[in-house]
């Protein structure tokens, strides 16, 4: 039996409300957890005490720099304890110190997992960045976060966020109204994270003084862009002259991130994703980044990343 004695606080925060967090831990860690006063015992096997001493002190650490449980964390916690991606020396809290503090507002954006804090920190310290991973794992949500963050300390002069339109030729051309009109459904995910970090009013503000364009690809030839802050949403999609095309955009004090989940790709059997051809030919060039994500690193709902293991085995055994 493990028993520890904590603080009333820590205690409060770790049973969550209705004891919730205790009932998940007790569930995934199949153990049984007594919590009397300040006291707090965990009944389990011999084999497992380990794992569930080295689960704990990770959850005591993150309550002692005021950081707050879900089961979301929590199942990342333990996740990280069983593939041995930490040992008992290394102190998951330290990834969640590092926020995206937007400035002149109080947001404050917090990497969930080891490697979206890794992500954070290549954003800010390579001018280019290759974000590759599954759905769900905070690419461009994360990347748009620092690129507010970068505009509003007037580290650059704009934001240009950027999507292949993959359907661009006969489907789309059944839409109704002009071309901004039939790809605006392709952009509307980056109209969503811009109006979750910012609000609406002032996404739309943004937009309308030039400090924000979002636009399909195909808008991007023929521009030099310096001073901004460039985000390839669904880089998967693109050709391998379509990302040719957008890297070289890039102009002075400019940063770029492209963004893509390689395992859905809706190109044309026949073509190469240009995220697949810029992560094989850039990524042993000194400033270049690429940071790759795992179901891991998956933050929506718990299912999603089971449905992504889940497709992994099947291609797996369909391989």
């Amino acid at each position: 039996m493990l028993e520890y004695t904590l603080d009333a606080m820590l205690i409060r925060e770790l049973c969550g409300p209705a004891d919730k967090n205790i009932h998940y831990l007790e569930e995934k860690l199949k153990a049984d957890i007594i919590v009397r006063g300040n006291q707090l015992k965990v009944k389990v096997a011999p084999e497992d005490e380990p794992l569930i001493k080295q689960c704990l002190e990770q959850i005591f650490q993150l309550l002692k720099i005021g950081e707050s449980l879900s089961p979301r964390r929590l199942r990342y916690i333990i996740q990280q304890c069983e593939i041995n991606q930490t040992d008992e020396q290394e102190n998951i809290s330290r990834y969640f110190k590092d926020k995206v503090v937007i400035a002149g507002s109080k947001r404050r954006i917090t990497p969930r997992t080891k490697n979206q804090h890794q992500y954070i920190k290549a954003m800010k310290d390579h001018p280019l960045v290759l974000a590759i991973g599954p759905a769900g794992t905070g690419k461009t949500y994360l990347a748009i976060a620092v690129a507010i963050d970068f505009l509003m300390s007037k580290k650059v002069e704009r934001i240009i966020l950027v999507r292949p339109a993959v359907e661009a030729g006969e489907k789309l051309g059944f839409l109704p109204g002009d071309l901004v009109q039939k790809v605006n459904p392709y952009l509307r995910p980056l109209y969503d994270a811009l109006y979750d970090i910012l609000t609406p009013q002032q996404t739309e503000d943004f937009i309308d003084r030039g400090l924000i364009e979002v636009a399909p690809i195909a808008f991007m030839r023929g521009r030099t862009l310096n001073r901004s802050f460039i985000i390839l949403d669904e880089g998967q999609n693109t050709t391998i002259d379509q990302m040719k095309m957008f890297l070289t955009r890039m102009g002075n004090d400019s940063r770029v991130v492209a963004t893509g989940d390689i395992t859905q790709i809706d190109l044309p059997s026949k073509q190469q994703s240009g995220l697949i051809h810029a992560e094989r030919i850039l990524s042993s060039i000194k400033n270049v980044k690429v940071v790759t994500f795992s179901q891991i690193d998956v933050v929506r709902h718990e299912l999603v990343q089971q449905i992504i293991e889940a497709y992994e085995s099947n291609e797996s055994r369909n391989s």
